[in-house]
């Protein structure tokens, strides 16, 4: 399993998200991006960001 925390890239916020693995991560965080963060629309552009912040469960 693993684990990314919204916070450790966008101070305050408060969502984490779970998943097998680092691609099941980037599915939630892409549309976390546009319905928490205001992204134009869900793409890959967090991803660079998202990925060294992912963590074992």
């Amino acid at each position: 399993m693993k684990r990314f925390a919204c916070g450790d890239i966008i101070p305050g916020c408060a969502s984490s998200f779970t998943a097998a693995d680092d691609e099941g991560i980037l599915v939630q965080t892409r549309r976390h991006a546009v319905e928490a963060h205001g992204a134009a629309e869900p793409g890959t552009d967090s991803d660079v960001l998202v990925r060294p912040a992912i963590r074992p469960a």
